[in-house]
């Protein structure tokens, strides 16, 4: 959510920025709606004040009179209630238009979408065969890795079934995320993978992505949905808490399954396990203080960079314009892994600062200890990683002239193996 502040103060500024990510922008519905609730607020308190003072002198009063400002009274506060009634829905239709606003952009963050996404960096090489390579479905058909076809009967299409060595190195993946994360001082979390309404709210998926996620049974404001990736969980942790200053940075990680509708369909080039319904992944989150947020957000930066360098895997790093950044976020880099048979990359982590957007939507704030006043967190994001394209990246890339595939050595203690074969 923006500071309702900042548009009335200089809705100009953030019509501007705004329009790195909109195609037209029409701040004055907010501002037409936020003036109307403060006249109303003002009349309303006006008239309070006017029921009050009279209260206080009606004693000294004949009882004629008394009765006649009774009478006044009881009008008085008829028209509050009326005022209120109408100040509460302005209120809401108010909050209504805010919930729709993405977030601002970072200032150095460019305008437009992926034809202006900036290529930052590559970590090493793109694999070269001397034979004929395999894609990763034909990998995992040869290898007994992962069953697509029973995936599909057991869940429909946009699933599959990890199977043997393709379940331990899926498990494998996981248990070397732990232990970096455990390491680089984040708190391990499990949570519900059924979350409550408020808690897309807050991450920035609610109202307006509501669709995109498996939502089940129930009135709108006690819609449960399954998650779509633990951020929208671990975002919430602190919501309608004050922290202290000290407590800052927290840091937190998680394993789930990530449940995604996946509406848009599926590419003759997003085969396997490419783009699917259900995947794993680990998550880790901040809670930071805004002059500390950069600097986390280039801390995660590196902890995923460090995890794809000690799996030896081919990728870049790309820097998101406006309009590729999640509307909740306002920066954002993309981890994209190198895979051979697409000759291509796919994102497999994301990392992201919302600034204070969650923190307003959720109300989580810490207490600057200088000055004893409230202010509003920074959130931060990053997966780290989402398996569903590093298994094939690491099939497809690791592969054998004679159709093995060789472990990573970062992965081997957790396989006790180092060749996947027949």
């Amino acid at each position: 959510m923006l500071d309702i502040n900042l548009i009335r103060t200089d809705a100009e500024k953030v019509r501007r920025a705004l329009l790195k990510r909109l195609d037209s922008v029409d701040l004055e519905p907010v501002l037409a709606l936020d003036r109307k609730r403060r006249d109303l607020i003002v009349e309303a308190d006006g008239l309070k004040m006017k029921k009050n003072a009279a209260s206080a002198t009606v004693k000294k009063l004949d009882q004629a009179a008394q009765q006649a400002v009774f009478a006044e009274m009881k009008e008085i506060s008829a028209k509050v209630k009326a005022l209120d009634a109408e100040a509460s829905a302005v209120e809401a239709e108010l909050a209504k238009l805010m919930a729709g606003l993405p977030n601002l952009p970072a200032e150095d963050v460019v305008a437009g979408g992926k034809e202006n996404n900036a290529i930052l960096r590559e970590w090493g090489k793109k694999p070269e065969f001397g034979f004929a390579a395999k894609d990763h479905l034909a990998l995992c058909k040869d290898l007994g890795l992962v069953d697509y076809e029973r995936g599909v009967k057991l869940g429909g299409t946009g699933f599959w079934l990890y199977r043997d060595l393709g379940a331990r190195l899926e498990w494998a993946l996981m248990n070397l995320f732990v232990e970096t994360h455990l390491a680089n001082g984040y708190s391990f979390t499990l949570p519900p993978h059924i979350l409550n309404y408020e808690c897309g709210y807050t991450a920035g998926q609610f109202p307006k992505f509501k669709d995109d996620v498996f939502l089940l049974a129930g009135a709108e404001e006690k819609t449960q949905f399954l998650l779509p990736t633990s951020e929208t969980a671990l975002v919430s942790l602190h919501r309608d808490e004050i922290l202290k200053e000290d407590e800052l940075p927290k840091k937190y990680f998680a394993y789930s399954p990530c449940y995604r509708k996946e509406a848009g369909g599926y590419g003759a080039n997003e085969r396997g396990m490419i783009r699917g319904h259900q995947f794993n992944k680990v998550e880790l989150i901040q809670f930071a203080k805004p002059e500390e947020s950069q600097a986390a957000f280039d801390e995660m930066v590196g902890h995923v960079e460090a995890v794809m360098q000690r799996l030896g895997l081919h990728y870049r790093l790309v820097k998101l314009a406006a309009k590729d950044c999640s509307a909740s976020m306002a920066r954002t880099y993309d981890i994209e892994v190198w895979i051979p048979s697409m000759k291509g990359y796919k994102e497999v982590s994301s990392v992201s600062n919302a600034h204070d957007y969650q923190a307003r939507r959720g109300n989580m704030r810490f207490k600057r200890a200088a000055t004893g006043k409230n202010e509003f967190v920074h959130t931060l994001n990053g997966s780290c990683l989402a398996t569903s394209r590093l298994f094939p990246a690491l099939l497809e890339q690791f592969q054998q002239a004679d159709g093995s595939v060789l472990v990573p050595e970062a992965l081997r203690k957790f396989m006790g193996a180092d060749v996947i074969k027949l």
